[in-house]
């Protein structure tokens, strides 16, 4: 009897998953909860609101700053909150929290020490359980292109090719 042989295991080929550079301790601090009536802010409600606020929370957490109200907030509210989270937060970015989320992905993704895919085949992982913004997979592919052998997307058994090195004789 033959022996059945995994040749995509065999391969070498390393299979990166984007969703693995998804932040998983971002916290929201929105300043929807300090609105009166969710429309507006007032100054001295705010500050006082801000020097009861638990700080504790936010310690060593990538934080998103945001208003989901429908609300118009003056600048100096987010500066104000900003500087209480700046001595605790690991980050603090402000934003929608759909872009801020994306921001903190490609700045996961640009930490990543690509020495460890040197001359390695990378299969970028297509369909996942969550959405990855494009801009990932264009940010993966700029970060890996310069060390790997070759790029390609999809899975392991069925993949798109994107990039291959070219050898020099």
């Amino acid at each position: 009897m033959e022996n059945l042989v995994n040749k995509v295991a065999e391969s070498g080929i390393i299979t990166l998953n984007l969703e693995d550079f998804i932040p998983k301790s971002t916290v929201v601090f929105d300043l929807k909860a300090f609105l009166f009536m969710e429309l507006m802010l007032k100054e001295k409600d705010y500050r006082a609101a801000l020097l009861t606020h638990d700080w504790n929370q936010y310690v060593g957490q990538e934080v998103i700053l945001t208003c989901t109200a429908d609300a118009i907030i003056p600048v100096w509210a987010y500066m104000l909150a900003a500087s209480y989270l700046e001595p605790v937060a690991k980050q603090v970015i402000m934003n929608s929290i759909a872009e801020a989320k994306t921001q903190l992905l490609l700045q996961h993704i640009e930490a990543l020490d690509n020495t460890t895919f040197t001359d390695k085949r990378v299969v970028i992982k297509g369909c996942g359980d969550i959405p990855i913004p494009d801009s990932a997979y264009a940010a993966i592919t700029l970060k890996l292109r310069p060390v790997v052998k070759s790029i390609m997307y999809g899975e392991p058994c069925s993949t798109v090719p994107i990039y291959k090195k070219k050898t020099i004789l």
